[in-house]
Order: structure tokens, then C-alpha cells, then sequence
């Protein structure tokens, strides 16, 4: 079993007497991507806060890799990176000073760390140009190079996609999973794209009113949600829907019908049997975002 990373257990907050965060509890496993999701003002950032020592728990406990941040913090926080909502950077200096100015925080990091970090989040050709000059997808991942410099094993980004173009997005989706296989890094991501989450998280928390609802795998979470829907290709759509039951026309050569597994193939003998010829039989999967909305009663992310 993988190690575990990062481990919060029955987390609180309160700020002016109203609690924010309500006994908290979840865990990242070595090289998980945890995408971290819920509404507005569900507690995402403050929990990030907390984890990282920006704000102090009023109880519970959170450790990284074995060490409590309240009772060993130097320890806890030393294999951390972190981009919460902006990267800090200096317009004026160029990419490679900007790495060099965080390399001096750290003990230990080269010239051949930058350059090896430098060519991770693919800047190679723009690393010696003024950072005022690169687009915000090029900033954002000199933003994770300089998290990423101290070879942290659990790196936590808070709306990582926030503002990028489709292109953008792509860039950092694609850093983000090489950096968890590669790197064996853990990461944390708090967004508001469920599709880029769908797309790069292999495990998901949902935060609702400061209480997790759910923390599961993101399949397990779609296949928990979904009805038993399956999408049949024929050759005729009009002739199946008139000799099924509960089916629906989709297009001219597709119906869908909501059954279970083990119905599936009395589906299919009904319909040879009828001489209507089939295609393809798949179950209809929901995204994401549907499972979710499903899960929190309507609340969308805004």
C-alpha cells in the first residue's frame, strides 16, 4: 500500500464565531491526485490555509508525511510546494531570476536543479525573458517551478487552470500528470473545472457548507451516481422503440433504455428476435460534473 502523504482528521475552523470547516477529514497516498471540488464559500481555500500553515486549526490534526504541523511545522511543511490562487513572481526579472531568488529560500538547489526544473515545466525557450512578457499559461508554470525546486513530495495548487486559455490548460493538465508519475509527486488541486478535474484527478473530495460529502475515486463516484442507462445503435430506431419498452429515440439509429446489467442481454434477444440489427451496445457514463450535482443537491460551482 502506497504511503500516506498528507492526512487531515476531524479539522475545524471558526472565524468570528461561525465555523468554516466542520471535522474535516481526508488523505492523499503517494503520487494520488486529489482534486479538491465544491461550491463557492465551501471551504476549499481554508482548508488549503490550514494545511499549509496560513491559518491556525481550532482542532483535529493534519499531518505531512508523518509529521503534525502543530507540533513539528519546519519538519511537516519542508517537502511542500504550494500555489495558492496567484503565483508570486517579479514582472520585471526574467523567468530564470525568478527561480533563482526562490532557489536562495532552499538549501542546496544548483544551477542543474533550475535547469532540470526549467525543462519539467517545459520553458527552456522563454526562461530568459521578463516574465511581463509571457502569456498567464506560461506564468502558472513558472509558478509550479518554483514550487516545485525543493523536490517536494506533495504539491498543492489552488485553481492551477484559473483564467488559461484551452491551449493553457492543456500545458498545465499535461505537467500535472507527468509530475505524479515522474516525480512520484502527490497533488492537491482545488478548482472550480470539473472537466479538467474529470481529466486529471484520479480521486476526488467534495467540501459542501465546510463538511466532505464524499472522497472516493472519481469512477467510483460517476458509476455510484449514474442510473443503469445503456445506448443501443441500430438500424432502426423507430422499429426498436416500438418493441421496447421504456426506450427512447435518440437519433435515427440510436435509443437509449434504462434497465439493469443482467437485463442487457434480454434487451438484445428481444430485438434480434424482432430481426432489428444492433451496432453497438454501451452504457451511458454521466460526467463528472453531473455526479456532483447529483451529490450536492443542485450546487453548482460558480
Amino acid at each position: 500500500m502506497e504511503n500516506i502523504i498528507l492526512k487531515c482528521e476531524a479539522i475545524n475552523k471558526s472565524i468570528r464565531r461561525k465555523k468554516i470547516i466542520k471535522d474535516v477529514s481526508f488523505e492523499i497516498r503517494e503520487g494520488e491526485i486529489l482534486g479538491f471540488i465544491g461550491p463557492n464559500g465551501a471551504g476549499k481555500t481554508t482548508t488549503i490555509k490550514l494545511i499549509i500553515g496560513l491559518q491556525k486549526l481550532d482542532s483535529g490534526t493534519i499531518e505531512i508525511n508523518g509529521y503534525n504541523i502543530k507540533t513539528n511545522f519546519e519538519k511537516a511543511i519542508e517537502r511542500v510546494g504550494t500555489i495558492v490562487e496567484n503565483p508570486d513572481l517579479y514582472m520585471y526579472m526574467s523567468g530564470y531570476d525568478n527561480l533563482k531568488v526562490v532557489a536562495n529560500l532552499y538549501k542546496g538547489i544548483d544551477k542543474k536543479r533550475i535547469d532540470e526544473v526549467v525543462k519539467l515545466v517545459g520553458l527552456e525557450n522563454r526562461i530568459k525573458d521578463k516574465v511581463s512578457k509571457y502569456s498567464l499559461g506560461m506564468r502558472q508554470r513558472l509558478g509550479i517551478a518554483q514550487a516545485i525546486l525543493h523536490k517536494p513530495n506533495l504539491l498543492i495548487l489552488d485553481e492551477p487552470t484559473n483564467g488559461l486559455d484551452p491551449e493553457g490548460i492543456k500545458q498545465v493538465r499535461d505537467l500535472i500528470k507527468d509530475l505524479a508519475t515522474r516525480e512520484k509527486m502527490s497533488i492537491m488541486i482545488s478548482s472550480h473545472n470539473l472537466s479538467e478535474i474529470e481529466n486529471v484527478c484520479n480521486k476526488i473530495c467534495i467540501i459542501q457548507s465546510g463538511e466532505i460529502l464524499e472522497e472516493t475515486g472519481i469512477e467510483e463516484i460517476k458509476k455510484e451516481t449514474t442510473n443503469d442507462e445503456y445506448v443501443i445503435e441500430v438500424d432502426s430506431s423507430e422499429d426498436a422503440i416500438n418493441i421496447l419498452e421504456n426506450a427512447e429515440k435518440i437519433s435515427e439509429t440510436k435509443i437509449s433504455i434504462k434497465v439493469t446489467k443482467e437485463q442487457v442481454p434480454e434487451i438484445i434477444n428481444k430485438l434480434v428476435k424482432n430481426k432489428i440489427k444492433i451496432y453497438g451496445v454501451i452504457q451511458n457514463e454521466i460526467s463528472l460534473e453531473e455526479a456532483f450535482l447529483r451529490k450536492t443537491g443542485g450546487n453548482v460551482i460558480e
